[in-house]
C-alpha cells in the first residue's frame, strides 16, 4: 500500500526495465547512475542477469516472466513512474510481459533501447525475439534508440554511410515506431551523427565531435536513460533528446582517460550530478 499523503512532495521517478551488467558499466547499473545524476529517483525491474565485464559477455540468465511481472507491478502500484526506460529483453516471453504491463498500468513516456549487440560484439537477444519486439513494443513506446548494428538487424541490411541514416530512420518508423533516434556513432569519421525522425514527418540531424576513448561501454544505455529522465522532468521529446545527447557527450569526455578493466570501460556518470529535488 502506498502510505504517502496525496499532497506530499515526491521525487521525479524513472523505471528501468533492463538487464543487469555485473561489470557496472551498462544495463540497469548505468541506468540508475544516470537517473540519479540527472535528478530523478531510479527504480528497476531486472529482465536478465548477465555475466560480463569490460572484455565481453560470458553468460545470460533470464529472469522468470512471473518475477519480472512482479517487479514491474510492485514498483508501479506503489511508487509509480514518470517515465520508463526499456533495455535488454532477451526472450519473446519477456517482451510479452513488458507489453502487457505497459497496457495494464497505462505507462507513458517510454524510451526503448533495443539492446541487441554489446559494445564487445556479443549478441544479447535471441533471433526469435526481434520480430516480437517490433510487433509488440514499437507501437507502444514514445521513442526507440537503435544504434547502427541494431538498425541493421531490424532492417536486415548494413548501414555504412551518413547518407543512409535518414532513409533508415524513416523505414524504422514504418515498422511501427512513433519516433526513432538512429545513432550513427559506429560510422567512421571525426563527427558523430544521429538522426531523430518522428511520425509527423519531422527529421532532425544532430552532430557532435567524436571523443577519442575506449570507455564506451553503456553509452547507449546511458543515452536512453538520460532521455527518459528528461521526459520525467517534463521536457518535450526534442529537448529530451538534446539533453540526453549533451549528458552522454560530457560523461564520455569526463571518463575518457580513466582505466577501468582491460576493455571498454564505463562513462563517468557522476561528472556533475544534480540534486534530487521533490516536485
Amino acid at each position: 500500500m502506498n502510505m504517502a499523503a496525496p499532497s506530499a512532495p515526491r521525487y521525479p521517478s524513472v523505471l528501468t526495465i533492463a538487464g543487469s551488467d555485473s561489470g557496472g558499466g551498462a544495463g540497469i547499473q548505468a541506468d540508475l547512475k544516470t537517473f540519479l545524476a540527472l535528478g530523478c529517483h531510479g527504480m528497476s525491474a531486472i529482465t536478465a542477469i548477465t555475466v560480463q565485464n569490460t572484455l565481453g559477455v560470458r553468460g545470460i540468465h533470464a529472469v522468470p516472466a512471473d518475477i519480472l511481472q512482479g517487479q514491474i507491478d510492485a514498483v508501479i502500484e506503489d511508487i509509480g513512474a514518470d517515465a520508463v526506460k526499456i533495455g535488454m529483453l532477451h526472450a519473446p516471453e519477456t517482451v510479452e510481459v513488458v507489453a502487457a504491463a505497459i497496457d495494464r498500468h497505462a505507462m507513458r513516456h517510454l524510451v526503448l533501447d533495443p539492446v541487441m549487440v554489446a559494445a564487445s560484439g556479443d549478441r544479447l537477444i535471441a533471433d526469435e525475439t526481434v520480430g516480437v519486439l517490433v510487433q509488440r513494443l514499437f507501437p507502444r513506446v514514445s521513442l526507440i534508440t537503435p544504434n547502427l548494428d541494431e538498425a541493421a538487424l531490424l532492417l536486415q541490411r548494413p548501414l555504412r554511410s551518413p547518407d543512409e541514416l535518414e532513409p533508415a530512420a524513416r523505414e524504422l518508423l514504418e515498422l511501427g515506431a512513433r519516433a526513432v533516434l538512429l545513432k550513427g556513432g559506429h560510422l567512421p569519421g571525426e563527427t558523430v551523427i544521429d538522426v531523430l525522425a518522428t511520425h509527423d514527418g519531422a527529421v532532425r540531424r544532430f552532430e557532435a565531435p567524436r571523443i577519442a576513448t575506449l570507455n564506451l561501454h553503456g553509452a547507449g544505455c546511458t543515452l536512453s536513460s538520460a532521455i527518459a529522465a528528461s521526459l520525467a522532468l517534463g521536457e518535450p521529446l526534442l529537448a529530451a533528446v538534446q539533453n540526453g545527447r549533451r549528458y552522454v557527450t560530457l560523461a564520455l569526455a569526463a571518463g575518457a582517460g580513466v582505466r577501468t578493466g582491460g576493455g571498454h570501460g564505463p562513462l563517468n556518470h557522476g561528472f556533475d550530478p544534480r540534486p534530487l529535488r521533490p516536485v
